[in-house]
């Protein structure tokens, strides 16, 4: 590979959004007196907040109605009553908790360490502009990435391939220097490779795809084979 230039995504490839998230929860049900099970909630919230992401993904629904909906159609679905203003409160304290988490899978400065005396390391995140670069620096990753690019700077969010080409752009890279690696195949794999980008696909989960030519990975350090 002529690589010069890594683009990462960050939540769920290096920065371990699920378990940061839960504590997070635990946080903002004990700021708000909740009196939910918070392992009940987080079975029923967690499958609605991905189809509200992917719905946030295809232009569908605001960042404001993401933030708002998946949460009260959790504690609908929990048949629980709470106000809007609980809910808008909750919105607020998660998204001003979550930074505070920094767990990380397993490998990430190894193999950070690694690659950054090799390439020019870069992010390309769908997440929350406010709040990534703070999980960055709280869980002390900030330092590795020459540049950072979020959906929101750009307009659109990932796989439109808008984000791609911008981030090469600020990145002075291109399309034939470049690699993408994220755990999400349709906005991160897909979404690099429509430009002509090279993709790792980060399945952490092992969790079975139908695309044969795919380069995957089920470990952080196993990147080191590919670079």
């Amino acid at each position: 590979m002529n690589i010069q230039h890594v683009f990462f995504d960050l939540d769920h490839t290096l920065w371990d959004f699920d378990k940061n998230s839960d504590l997070t929860f635990e946080k903002v049900f004990s700021a708000n007196n909740l009196k939910v099970d918070l392992n009940v909630f987080l079975e029923v919230y967690k499958p609605i907040n991905f189809e509200f992401w992917k719905l946030f993904r295809e232009e569908k629904v605001t960042k404001e109605a993401l933030r708002y909906g998946r949460l009260k159609n959790s504690f609908d679905a929990l048949n629980y009553t709470i106000s809007d203003e609980v809910i808008g409160k909750m919105s607020v304290d998660y998204l001003t908790f979550l930074p505070d988490f920094n767990y990380l899978f397993d490998g990430t400065f190894e193999i950070l360490d690694y690659l950054k005396e090799k390439y020019q390391l870069h992010i390309i995140t769908n997440g929350f502009e406010e709040v990534q670069n703070k999980k960055m620096v709280s869980s002390n990753i900030y330092h590795y990435f020459d540049k950072i690019i979020t959906s929101e700077s750009v307009g659109v969010k990932k796989p439109n391939p808008k984000v791609f080409t911008y981030a090469l752009d600020i990145a002075k890279a291109n399309k034939d220097n470049s690699i993408m690696i994220g755990d999400n195949i349709e906005a991160d794999i897909e979404g690099a490779l429509s430009v002509g980008m090279q993709a790792i696909h980060c399945n952490f989960d092992n969790v079975s795809h139908h695309k044969s030519n795919l380069v995957s990975v089920s470990s952080l350090l196993e990147i080191k084979q590919y670079l």
